[in-house]
């Protein structure tokens, strides 16, 4: 009688690469929803560009290092970062922005370190600050929400690069708190900005897919909670010192990237910290380094900063907060 034998392992997996960026991409669409209905279709259109930059540039870097192409297309990785960078970017930007950033992303960020599992930066991250280095201007202007572009106008402002109508162009918030402080302002004396209280849709769209990230256990509870904190009790102490200079925590939590950081960046398993007790202290160093940059830096919004950063130190943090190892004496 002859018996079957297979190789080890005999559980089959159920945390494939696949399933967690394909969990991770339905956990985005809530955001991409609340996007198109403050953006319209330019936020489509940067998707597309995004996405197809990215699988391009993926297929070419895996031919160019004799690696298999359909296999490590779908795991779906490039298309994430893709994803990330296009949401992160202005939905009015040029085409050559989104190119130009998804390329260094998927080329410097990721395959020049020897592609996924290697690199030590999160590359959508490491795309995003190129650009904002780079082309600070095309970065810094971002679409008012009062102006939802039919098709034909994000076509001819992003591909065409015609000029923007006007009005369609306005600052942050982030971005106008900094700017009117710096003026000498007061904080109860800046005004509300009705204008941009809307775009907690898309931090409400980012907390509604990190909770069921949660749920679905792509992700655990570390990264999120102690990046959270480690933004809001900075921010506390700041407003209870001198509330007229020092935002409020929720400010801080519903405005820029917190939300998506906490949830979809940050949690990168690749290069975030491994440890539970690593990934609290790589997570509250994460939102430290927000609030600071946000407060004293010459950026608005530190989240990108903050991250490459907290993936320097991540070896470092794993290195420091290793398990002791028990030896058996008895033997």
């Amino acid at each position: 009688m002859q018996f079957s034998t297979s190789c080890s392992p005999f559980i089959p997996a159920s945390n494939s690469i696949n399933h967690v960026m394909r969990h991770v991409l339905y956990a985005l669409i809530p955001a991409i929803v609340a996007m198109f209905y403050l953006f319209g279709y330019s936020v489509l259109i940067q998707l597309l560009i995004a996405c197809s930059t990215a699988l391009l540039t993926e297929a070419a870097c895996l031919g160019l290092r004799k690696r298999a192409i359909k296999v490590h297309l779908l795991d779906l990785s490039a298309l994430l970062s893709g994803v990330l960078l296009a949401l992160a970017i202005p939905a009015i930007a040029p085409w050559w922005i989104n190119v130009s950033g998804v390329l260094f992303a998927i080329i410097i960020g990721k395959h020049v370190y020897g592609g996924l599992g290697y690199n030590p930066f999160n590359p959508a991250m490491v795309g995003y600050v190129f650009l904002l280095i780079s082309f600070p201007l095309q970065m810094t202007s971002w679409q008012n929400p009062q102006f939802f572009l039919s098709l034909t106008d994000a076509f001819n402002m992003i591909l065409a690069e015609q000029a923007a109508i006007d009005g369609v162009s306005a600052a942050t918030a982030l971005d106008s708190v900094k700017t009117q402080l710096s003026s000498g302002l007061t904080l109860p004396e800046i005004n509300a900005l009705p204008q941009w209280t809307e775009l907690r849709f898309v931090a409400m769209g980012y907390l509604i897919g990190g909770l069921w990230l949660l749920y679905q256990k792509v992700i655990s509870w570390h990264i999120p909670t102690a990046l959270i904190l480690g933004l809001c009790l900075p921010a506390t102490l700041g407003k209870l010192i001198d509330a007229s200079q020092f935002s409020p925590a929720l400010f801080h939590l519903m405005s820029g990237a917190t939300l998506c950081a906490a949830f979809f960046i940050a949690t990168d398993p690749v290069s975030a910290a491994t440890s539970h007790k690593a990934r609290l202290i790589y997570a509250a160093m994460i939102g430290c380094l927000i609030y600071i940059i946000r407060t004293w830096g010459a950026y608005p919004d530190g989240v990108a900063f903050a991250i490459l950063l907290a993936n320097l130190a991540a070896p470092s943090i794993d290195y420091y907060t290793r398990p002791k190892v028990i030896k058996d004496t008895t033997l």
